[in-house]
């Protein structure tokens, strides 16, 4: 399964500035103290986040991610419930008020079928009147900045090799990952490489799926919802109701 070796160091990685601005955005656009479900929840650093306002739970495809996710809820102090599951199959959960999907987690969908897939998943799950929020890298991001990216990390006892390279399909990539652990039994490194494709599609792709499977006011934005969409935006943000 991809990100078991990746769940080690996504933490690490990833900028923290990010989580408040997605937690920020949650808010603008439903209000607090109500029933939230945090799809892709990785790590559990916004679903922790978002636990100061909501009443959550995290899911996730990893065990590994929610295991993780699970000491930090523990050393934060709070009481959350993280359940594996596929995005494409929330078929064990209840009824909430709000569905988040963030850190382009939908990109990692193989098609339009499985978007769809997911996006009903979120409808049937969603009360009425309800909120299924969730961000996409932009044609401008998969296109343009990510084919060549390379990026290379190094702590005492461990390396990660980072390459992205054009996808098979229009606006897609295939991300590279490759892990160097130390092995004292070896005394020497060991290696391990998973590979992430990603897929995007039009706005208006989206927008077509969403309604089809029966959301409503339909709003997108970029600049975790403070802007208009631009040529240049990275990221798009999607705000969709039952």
């Amino acid at each position: 399964m991809i990100y078991n070796s990746f769940a080690s160091v996504y933490s690490e990685l990833m900028d923290d500035t990010l989580y408040n601005k997605w937690a920020d955005y949650v808010q603008q656009q439903v209000p607090t103290d109500q029933k939230l479900l945090d799809v892709a929840c990785g790590t559990g650093d916004l679903t922790i986040l978002l636990a100061d306002k909501y009443d959550v739970t995290g899911t996730d495809l990893s065990e590994e991610m929610l295991k993780i996710a699970r000491q930090k809820a523990t050393k934060a102090k709070k009481e959350i419930p993280f359940e594996p599951s596929n995005m494409m199959d929330l078929y064990n959960f209840g009824q909430f008020d709000v569905i988040t999907c963030f850190d382009d987690s939908i990109c990692y969908l193989t098609d339009e079928d499985e978007l769809a897939i997911a996006f009903d998943q979120a409808y049937q799950h969603l009360n009425k009147g309800g909120k299924y929020l969730f961000d996409a890298h932009s044609l401008y991001q998969m296109d343009e900045v990510f084919p060549g990216y390379m990026f290379n990390h190094r702590t005492e006892d461990s390396a990660f090799m980072w390459n992205s390279y054009e996808g098979e399909y229009p606006h897609s990539i295939e991300h590279e990952l490759t892990f160097f652990n130390w092995n004292d039994k070896i005394k020497g490194y060991s290696v391990n490489t998973e590979l992430h494709k990603e897929r995007t599609y039009p706005i208006e792709t989206f927008k077509l799926i969403l309604s089809d499977v029966g959301f409503k006011n339909i709003q997108v934005s970029a600049g975790f919802g403070k802007s208009a969409i631009q040529d240049d935006s990275n990221r798009w943000f999607f705000a969709a109701e039952k």
